[in-house]
């Protein structure tokens, strides 16, 4: 069974059996997936994906076709499940519970407790890559996902670097991007930017939980990496 059977099975399930709240659905992953912890992670960041979604798209209060194409991009669902699918993601949207009860309980679902944390880390990124799909990155959508990182104990200054992979590099400062001091040592500066490539390597991603075709946007991530790096070769190469 897919694992896109297993979460229509449990979206059925807390869709007739409870009053699918949030706690209702974070209570029910842990629940029914407790015998299974890889596949638990992997259900529960789909969970916290498509319910973080729908809450950002109440935020802002307009879903366009773009945003849709980019979720689908994160999500291929079979078509037999899009209905499931859409069922959770309505479900969130219709909660009366904010987005901030969410994010902390789907924090306290899929994080590891620590700042930082990478899964998390990787929601926010998959939200992101929505939230830019129509060109730009909305001032509500902005406040939404700063929040969003907060709330994740993502720290500000990785939080920029994660913002910074996200816009037009001409207007991103390529050191934020890497998440070091403008002026450190080159050396200092290829072993972090080493760092980030083996951090984000497919198998490591797929080994948090993730799906395999969060791995597309793993690769944008990865662009923005190497085009940050080059920049500043290039830069002190010209010094």
């Amino acid at each position: 069974m897919s694992i896109w059977d297993r979460l229509g099975d449990f979206i059925t399930r807390i869709s007739s059996s409870t009053s699918s709240g949030v706690a209702d659905v974070v209570e029910a992953v842990r629940t029914v997936f407790s015998g299974d912890a890889d596949l638990r992670r992997r259900v529960a960041f789909s969970v916290a994906m498509i319910a973080l979604s729908a809450k950002m798209a109440k935020a802002d209060g307009i879903v366009t076709q773009d945003e849709v194409r980019a979720f689908q991009e994160i999500f291929e669902v079979p078509r037999e499940q899009r209905r499931n699918v859409a069922r959770l993601y309505d479900l969130a949207k219709r909660d009366i519970a904010g987005f901030e009860t969410y994010a902390e309980r789907m924090a306290q679902l899929c994080g590891s407790g620590h700042s930082n944390c990478a899964m998390l880390e990787d929601i926010l990124d998959g939200l992101f890559h929505i939230a830019k799909a129509d060109g730009l990155v909305h001032e509500r959508e902005g406040q939404f996902l700063h929040r969003i990182a907060e709330i994740f104990r993502i720290e500000e200054a990785h939080y920029q670097s994660i913002l910074a992979r996200h816009v037009d590099l001409g207007a991103a400062d390529p050191y934020v991007v890497l998440g070091i001091e403008r002026g450190k040592p080159f050396e200092e500066v290829r072993k972090r930017y080493r760092k980030l490539v083996s951090d984000n390597h497919p198998d490591r991603l797929i080994a948090r939980g993730l799906p395999q075709e969060f791995i597309k946007i793993a690769t944008t991530r990865i662009a923005a990496i190497n085009a940050a790096y080059e920049m500043i070769e290039r830069g002190l190469r010209h010094a």
